[in-house]
């Protein structure tokens, strides 16, 4: 059984395990609960009645968070020459063709997020083992295979961010920092549920959403009406 600090079950006994939470309720709880020394991550985990080893039931696309993430990304593009100024101009943090490939060969990652156009794919491929388990790989359905880069840096730049179902069918997905204001934080959460809606697999059947929670990085899990967060309710 894990065992919590003291802190932590402390605040834990503020939230009702057997109730449901309007959306608004829920978050002015968990910002209420909030109690360490940094800033941190509201996260959203939502529980979906798909089965992610079918390929029609896989979820995995890029939703644009009005009021940003908070955090702030490191953007890295591998892209040919012609098209470096694009991306130095666009923000990007490193920009590099093979040069940059083999850099990252060596070891280097420090960028949170990898940005490449299509005739680069070739020589990326080679970096498979390096960046996929770190969630890095470029890939058209994150949105980091491009032609446009000016567009794609800008939009990742300003709170743009990939979700996708892990393996027992569970999204875990950021939706700002503690220190937004709870309508911000709202706005955010509302974007990600009609995100999730619209791109509902073609595969999927029965009830799709089976339970929504959120919580700080440090602080414990707050349970959702799913119906009251669907139906964008506000008190």
């Amino acid at each position: 059984m894990k065992k919590h600090s003291r802190r932590f079950n402390t605040i834990l006994k503020q939230v009702e395990r057997d109730k449901l939470y309007a959306p608004l309720d829920a978050l002015n709880l968990m910002k209420n609960l909030s109690n360490v020394k940094f800033i941190e991550t509201a996260e959203v985990h939502i529980v979906l009645g798909l089965d992610p080893k079918y390929a029609d039931q896989q979820l995995r696309t890029t939703v644009m968070l009005p009021k940003g993430t908070g955090t702030i990304l490191r953007v890295a593009v591998i892209t040919q020459d012609n098209k470096t100024n694009d991306a130095k101009s666009s923000g990007a943090d490193l920009v590099g063709g093979e040069d940059l490939i083999d850099e990252i060969k060596k070891g280097r990652l420090d960028f949170d997020k990898l940005i490449a156009t299509p005739d680069m794919m070739m020589s990326i491929a080679t970096l498979g083992k390096i960046l996929g388990p770190k969630g890095l790989m470029p890939s058209p359905k994150a949105g980091t295979v491009t032609h446009n880069l000016i567009k794609t840096i800008k939009e990742f730049k300003a709170g743009k961010l990939e979700y996708k179902i892990d393996r027992s069918g569970i999204l875990h997905i950021p939706f700002g920092k503690l220190n937004f204001n709870v309508e911000d934080l709202h706005v955010n959460l509302i974007t990600l549920q009609e995100s999730i809606d619209r791109n509902r697999p073609q595969g999927s059947k029965g009830k799709y959403w089976k339970s929504v929670h959120i919580n700080s990085t440090m602080g414990p899990s707050i349970p959702l009406d799913i119906n009251l967060l669907r139906n964008n309710y506000v008190l």
